[in-house]
């Protein structure tokens, strides 16, 4: 197979590909940042707000198997420019956006245009670089851009958004354009294959979803009774019926029922979607807390947050060396219990907090403990599983945890709003608010920790039927990053993850 590039990984193709990677990870973390913003000027509600951020993370989880599969079929190289063509143009409208069902309606396609690119990427590094040195290169950048865009995305999202909101989504327009001029020019294109492709199934699981999301973010502002609100409940419910039955019947599932044919596996998958849940929920109501609160505006607010990367970078580092010699489960149970100790401990806090003493070292301890479980919970997916199942069970393990952001946010933002409208508060802007008001919408935020702080502690008692070894996650480690090396990786992060270690084989023989 001749390779494009077979000396040096560094030039326009690296940086095609690991731009993707970064704006990705850049949307995913800028818009949080910006929603006070939005509410203000917009005059968008909080269930708004939770759509905006819902919408994109629906589609793009809901859809990401699906790209992955249309990659197959018709090209990798010409779904990465299609799909980022399209978040390029969705891009465009959100930043022209003249009212919440238009910015709504832009972020579900700028997430379904990401579900195309995104799952391309890291399979276009095995066809553009050569083994050996040069693909070794770009897979540490392409990586590498996780790290840096979710601390890049908190400082980048926060300075545009105090120039104006709609920055956040037009500076992606030219860096589109330069991605898909550079893949046209630099990418190799890979063979195609007539794998079929479950559109249905693509399309009910997401629908389904985004029919019980809807009822639960809509529910108390239009009444738990509302005709529409019961019927978008029932119908996600039958829709997720139907999914369950459709894809057990058809030959080549979007969701292959054998990847869930071990407890363990199960149980691990569970523990991603919580933990993803968690980390989602708690990142886009601490944002708001900030803000709305504690009154930092979107820079200081982003700059304030930097020490929660920064803890789960800590918690990555000390969970790799520690996986070593203990089990998963009570490290992963451990982190659980961390995690869950630091937001029962930030469902305390007012508009009185301060954030030398209380939550700088707050952050960085949640973080720690989402550090921890970044590392291990995808690692044992990957257990005692053949090569060819690696990069299917990696992606599915990261479509859960997408997946988990917009259905917890929905989830979770009626909870809030109830709480502040029961003290007699109020959801929207809170700069027309009064100090009683303000505190009202603070309580609705740090209720949501509260329940958070639940979620963690089910986590743990889950993590707790995990019966890997150091030994079995460290072999894991080592086949995870041979198939890195010699095929498709189709995996890619949006959350705020922070650069995290990896555990290797070596460092276990070592021992």
């Amino acid at each position: 197979m001749q390779y494009p590039v077979t000396q040096r990984a560094f030039g326009l193709a690296i940086l095609v590909l690991s731009g993707l990677q970064l704006m990705v990870v850049l949307d995913g973390t800028v818009v949080i940042f910006a929603l006070p913003r939005l509410q203000q000027e917009m005059g968008m509600s909080s269930s708004g707000a939770a759509w905006t951020v819902t919408s994109y993370g629906l589609t793009f989880a809901g859809l990401m198997l699906l790209g992955g599969r249309l990659g197959d079929r018709f090209g990798r190289k010409r779904m990465l420019m299609l799909g980022v063509g399209l978040f390029t143009f969705a891009s465009l409208l959100c930043g022209l956006a003249q009212n919440e069902a238009m910015l709504i309606a832009a972020r579900a396609m700028q997430g379904a245009g990401a579900a195309i690119a995104a799952p391309t990427a890291f399979a276009l590094v095995a066809t553009t670089f050569a083994p050996g040195k040069p693909r070794n290169q770009a897979i540490a950048i392409v990586g590498s851009m996780v790290g840096i865009g979710s601390v890049g995305g908190l400082v980048v999202g926060g300075a545009l958004t105090q120039l104006s909101w709609r920055w956040i989504f037009l500076i992606n327009v030219p860096i589109g354009a330069l991605i898909i001029l550079g893949a046209l020019y630099q990418l190799a294109d890979t063979e195609h294959h007539r794998s079929s492709l479950d559109v249905r199934g693509a399309v009910l699981g997401t629908l389904a979803c985004a029919a019980i999301v809807f009822g639960a973010t809509e529910g108390p502002e239009l009444g738990w009774t509302s005709p529409l609100i019961i019927g978008a409940l029932i119908g996600g419910v039958l829709l997720l019926i139907i999914f369950v039955m459709v894809e057990r019947q058809i030959e080549n599932p979007l969701l292959p029922w054998s990847l869930f044919n071990s407890r363990d596996r199960v149980a691990t998958f569970l523990l991603i979607f919580l933990a993803g849940g968690v980390l989602g929920a708690m990142t886009f109501f601490v944002a708001q807390f900030l803000q709305n609160v504690l009154g930092y505006g979107p820079l200081v607010a982003g700059v304030a947050s930097i020490p929660f990367t920064i803890g789960i970078g800590i918690g990555g580092a000390l969970a790799s060396k520690a996986a070593l010699v203990v089990s998963p489960r009570w490290l992963l149970c451990g982190s659980a219990f961390v995690l869950s100790a630091g937001l029962l401990v930030g469902s305390q806090l007012d508009g009185t907090v301060n954030y030398l003493t209380t939550l700088l070292p707050l952050l960085i301890v949640m973080g720690f403990g989402v550090g921890v479980a970044m590392v291990l919970a995808p690692l044992c997916v990957l257990v005692d599983v053949p090569a060819s199942d690696i990069g299917p069970l990696s992606a599915v393990g990261q479509m859960f945890m997408n997946l988990a952001t917009p259905v917890f946010i929905g989830l979770l933002t009626p909870i809030a709003a109830s709480r502040t409208m029961s003290m007699g508060g109020r959801t929207g802007k809170a700069a027309d608010m009064n100090e009683a008001e303000i505190f009202a919408l603070g309580s609705g935020y740090t209720l949501v920790l509260a329940v958070c702080s639940l979620v963690a502690v089910a986590a743990g008692f889950i993590a707790l039927v995990l019966r890997f070894t150091p030994q079995q996650l460290a072999q894991a480690q080592h086949a995870q990053e041979e198939a890195q090396q010699t095929g498709p990786m189709p995996v890619i992060r949006t959350h705020q993850t922070g650069p995290i270690p990896v555990i290797r084989r070596s460092d276990f023989n070592s021992r």
